[in-house]
């Protein structure tokens, strides 16, 4: 396919920005020496006649330890990790493995994928949430490769390690696909389940090899060395074969440059994605939430049926919500042609099967460029290929609309993760000595700094065996891998009463606090009562027109003031601080044009919590507002802190002062927003010189005069972002510059 046949389209005024990415030929080796020769038969009738140089670069370093493969999407990093197993199973029959999955989609598509090689001696299982009762002995007795998520072995297999014990006994590797998804609270919990996966397999005998599989990421060892526990062999020079393709930005016309407003990210996205349907382009597009997906899909359809009836019906949504059996419809009809464009949220972003796409559109940056990266790569897999991102209206998304090259020629964000984080790594000390006493061997699992922990936690009892959990519960069954405390609050539609899930006890006040309208699954909900000694959160289904912002006072404490440095001709420094944070009140704003309704005061309690803070001294800049400088130059700063550390928005908190009382100097704070932190302002602080010149150009490049939600204006403000002078925060970022 030529790249003219969207040309027209990247012709137009709302491209901000495009690239042609050039073709890339294949380097291949033959086929490992030693391969059991039933398995290189089935490779062979598989159409696989050689490998990608970094299938074979990563083969062999799987025989020296343990190996993470980073390489572009559709490079074939399944075959790199699936090799070493395949083969190791085909010549032991009492070996076994285990392959991590993030989500239960992927875990049954590979494992389709894997059954259609017919390779020898392979007994495949899947064990998830969904396993019928009747399958789960099968998956533990009788497969050799049993194929699940973190979420299930954390909860459903460490605790009964003793019902998996032929699995452990002869476990012989560990896969991780798409390790890059474990980062922030998620991979700090993963991290410790891997730990406890390690010492309960030693427990039976084993010694597991980790085979890891990762997009691009900016730190692919330190990353898997985290998830792992030990040095890893890193494989990253791909030498798979790619069509040319091209890339660009679509960026909302203004309208309204002194207010910043532009026209509607969706109703742009949808434009888009009926104009490449029409042309009979294969098509996905990406929406961040699940009545985006909705809404897209019903613009889109509205401009088919006008403009290109015979494509109409020929467009979908796939997302959470739907059966399984209506996700593997849609899956087939993507295959087969029936369809021509579908609908996604990021549940089609990882590498489930559907076909080849000549385009794929991401309405809003999905929060990383490696995410950006695995949306695009969806497309072009045989032949050229299209990737768009519809730029939003948030600071980021302008950001990368101004600076394309900071999008196009970046390396991609490093994966922070904390694995020691203080309450995390307690939940999981508790799980392990529930399931094995805690000894000092198991220092080169949990660290000296968390077996000196456990000694002092009061639910372990010190016995001649070592420490044990003396509850009568099983504390696994009390961690989410997904927040940081163990105590959520529970969200419950009272319409029905189900379950949505579950809010972190230091979230719980700001997002569903009675009146607070709540999205779960890009579903709305309004509050109705929350009860903190309950821990549960009433709502029901909501369509109003309008959205809630909380109010919050707040304030820090340095608690063990580390020594600064100068950078940037200003003090700056990294350390432990203590937040204290209540929630006073909420506005209504309007979904239309965000104007506030009205405010309403609210009474709940204060909540305090230990983090790790980046934080620095600006001097005032004269004939600006400094308490409006300081606010706006934070607001602009935490929105760019994703482009540094891979996170999202709401992992992040902040706080700018006049007169610190600790520092005794106007300071602005960034911390990280879970107890104990995650990494993630020390990525900040690392990178501090680069952080703030790339905040300062976010600034400049901005059109509006005095502030948008494209540059100072946050939606998390808890002072409703209230002072905030933009002219201020750039000075005050430039004379940082010059200095």
């Amino acid at each position: 396919m030529s790249l003219a046949v969207w040309d027209d389209l990247l012709r137009m005024e709302q491209v901000a920005a495009r690239r042609t990415l050039p073709a890339r030929t294949a380097r291949t080796e033959a086929l490992p020496g030693g391969l059991d020769r039933r398995l290189e038969a089935a490779l062979r009738a598989a159409g696989i006649e050689r490998l990608y140089s970094h299938q074979a670069a990563a083969y062999a370093a799987s025989a020296a330890g343990d190996t993470v493969v980073v390489t572009a999407t559709a490079s074939g990093k399944s075959l790199a990790f699936n090799l070493p197993v395949l083969q190791t199973v085909a010549t032991d029959r009492r070996a076994r493995a285990l392959y991590l999955y993030p989500t239960k989609a992927l875990a049954q598509d590979q494992a389709r994928a894997l059954a259609l090689l017919h390779a020898p001696e392979l007994r495949l299982a899947v064990y998830d949430g969904d396993t019928p009762p009747g399958e789960r002995r099968q998956a533990r007795d009788w497969a050799n490769v049993v194929l699940t998520n973190p979420d299930m072995l954390h909860a459903g297999i460490l605790p009964r390690h003793s019902a998996w014990a032929e699995l452990l006994a002869n476990l012989r590797f560990v896969v991780v696909d798409e390790a890059h998804a474990y980062r922030g609270v998620f991979g700090s919990h993963v991290a410790n389940v891997l730990a406890r996966l390690r010492r309960v397999a030693a427990h039976h005998g084993s010694a597991p090899r980790f085979l890891l599989a990762s997009a691009t990421v900016a730190n692919p060892g330190d990353a898997a060395e985290r998830l792992c526990g030990g040095p890893v062999a890193v494989v990253d020079d791909d030498g798979s074969a790619a069509a040319e393709s091209e890339i660009a930005i679509w960026n909302p016309p203004l309208l309204d440059p002194a207010l910043g407003l532009r026209v509607s990210t969706l109703g742009e996205a949808a434009t888009l994605f009926a104009g490449l349907v029409a042309r009979g382009l294969r098509t996905i597009a990406f929406a961040k939430t699940r009545r985006g997906c909705e809404l897209l899909y019903r613009y889109a359809r509205e401009g088919l049926d006008r403009h290109a009836p015979q494509a109409a019906c020929r467009i979908a949504t796939y997302r959470a919500g739907y059966t399984p059996e209506q996700r593997r419809q849609i899956e087939r009809d993507l295959v087969d042609g029936t369809l021509v464009g579908v609908i996604a949220t990021s549940a089609l972003e990882l590498g489930v099967d559907i076909g080849h796409l000549d385009a794929a559109v991401s309405v809003g940056f999905p929060g990383s460029t490696a995410s950006l990266r695995q949306q695009w790569g969806r497309a072009g897999r045989r032949r050229a290929g299209l990737g768009i991102l519809v730029a939003g209206e948030d600071a980021l998304d302008q950001y990368f609309a101004t600076n394309p090259d900071a999008l196009f020629e970046r390396p991609v964000e490093a994966v922070i993760c904390n694995p020691g984080n203080r309450a995390i790594r307690t939940a999981h000390l508790l799980a392990a000595a529930a399931e094995l006493p805690l000894s000092s061997a198991d220092e080169r699992h949990f660290g000296a700094d968390g077996m000196q922990l456990a000694e002092s936690l009061p639910q372990l009892s010190r016995t001649a065996a070592g420490l044990v959990y003396r509850g009568a519960d099983n504390p696994a069954g009390g961690i989410s891998l997904r927040s940081s405390s163990r105590t959520g609050v529970a969200v419950v539609d009272t319409s029905n009463g189900t379950l949505l899930g579950t809010v972190d006890e230091l979230r719980a006040e700001p997002t569903v606090h009675a009146g607070a309208v709540y999205m779960h699954q890009g579903e709305n909900y309004l509050v109705t009562t929350l009860d903190l000694d309950a821990r549960v959160a009433l709502v029901e289904p909501f369509s109003g027109d309008f959205y809630t912002q909380p109010r919050r006072r707040s304030a820090t404490s340095i608690t063990d003031p580390p020594a600064g440095a100068e950078r940037l001709g200003v003090p700056v420094f990294l350390g432990p601080i203590e937040v204290r944070e209540r929630v006073v009140g909420y506005q209504r704003k309007r979904l239309v044009d965000h104007r506030v309704i009205d405010t309403v005061e609210l009474d709940l309690p204060e909540r305090t919590f230990a983090t790790e803070a980046a934080w620095f001294c600006p001097r005032p800049v004269a004939h600006h507002d400094l308490l409006g400088s300081l606010h706006a130059a934070e607001h602009a700063m935490i929105s760019l802190l994703p482009l540094l550390a891979t996170c999202d928005r709401g992992d992040i908190g902040g706080l700018s002062t006049d007169l610190h009382p600790q520092t005794g100097e106007p300071t602005i704070f960034v911390y990280d927003g879970h107890p104990g932190g995650v990494g993630i302002s020390a990525r900040g602080h690392e990178l501090f010189e680069d952080w703030v010149a790339r905040t300062a150009r976010l600034l400049a490049d901005c059109p509006c005069e005095r502030g948008c939600p494209s540059c100072i204006q946050s939606p998390k403000c808890g002072n409703l972002n209230e002072p905030l002078s933009k002219p201020g925060a750039l000075a005050l970022l430039r004379v940082m510059l010059a200095a």
